[in-house]
């Protein structure tokens, strides 16, 4: 059985290549604004060196360049008027480099927070579902079997896709079908269908008297008035005997 549902991301970690991009950027803008004549002042475009850096990068990576871009600045303000060591307007862009760097560093570390709180969510709920789709075996009397679970996306991996197969007295009951929705309301779900049928499996004479009991078993969950839009589970049941070639089927 081959399963798509991955384990926990770690935080993307900055790239170095990347990094180097703000940093040539400092460098650049430094030695140009230095070179230039006095009445062009080049030092404003620093920003943008912390400003795309959380496009790769973390809140260290992030408060890095932005040091690097306040150190800069500084060096211009001294180079170009090494008279009155720093003047206004310089002072003035410092300052704003040094807010735009904290704002960004907050941002950075806010969003990784966030995105950690997800991954585990998601952690647990992939876990949930495994427990549900645990791993047909590779055979069930006379039938060889195997599964495979994709999701519809590769980043919608949670969802109410269920199947699982029986052995009965004189053959293999297998169910596939789909819970409508996504996420742990539809793994719980499929749960409680696939329960519902693993004890009943066995014990039913025909298959119209087995989807019957399955109905009964989810309806009650899925008419909860505390659910919010329409609950349904579309199901395939067949009936698979060891000798008889016939293969019985239904759809509910």
């Amino acid at each position: 059985m081959s399963q798509r549902l991955g384990e926990p991301r770690r935080p993307v970690r900055a790239r170095r290549p990347m990094v180097a991009v703000p940093i040539a950027w400092i460098v650049a803008v430094s030695v140009v604004d230095v070179l230039a004549p006095p009445h062009i002042h080049l030092g404003p475009l620093l920003v943008a060196a912390p400003a795309i850096t959380p496009l790769f990068g973390g809140p260290w990576t992030v408060a890095l360049v932005a040091a690097l871009a306040v150190i800069a600045q500084t060096a211009i303000g001294v180079l170009r008027d090494p008279d009155e060591l720093l003047s206004a307007n310089h002072e003035a862009q410092i300052v704003a480099l040094i807010l735009v760097g904290a704002s960004l560093v907050v941002f950075c570390v806010v969003r990784e927070r966030r995105a950690k709180e997800l991954r585990q969510v998601r952690y647990v709920s992939e876990t949930a579902q495994r427990v549900v789709l645990p791993p047909l075996p590779s055979r069930l009397g006379p039938l060889r079997t195997a599964s495979l679970y994709l999701a519809a996306e590769a980043e919608a991996q949670i969802g109410g896709d269920l199947y699982a197969a029986v052995r009965t007295t004189s053959g293999t009951r297998l169910i596939v079908g789909d819970v409508r929705g996504k996420g742990l309301t539809a793994v719980n779900d499929a749960a409680l269908l696939l329960g519902a049928f693993r004890v009943m499996a066995g014990h039913r004479a025909g298959l119209g008297e087995l989807v019957r009991h399955l109905d009964r078993s989810v309806c009650g969950d899925l008419a909860d008035p505390a659910r919010h839009g329409e609950a349904f589970i579309t199901a395939t049941v067949l009936d698979i005997p060891d000798r008889d070639g016939r293969v019985r089927m239904v759809s509910c």
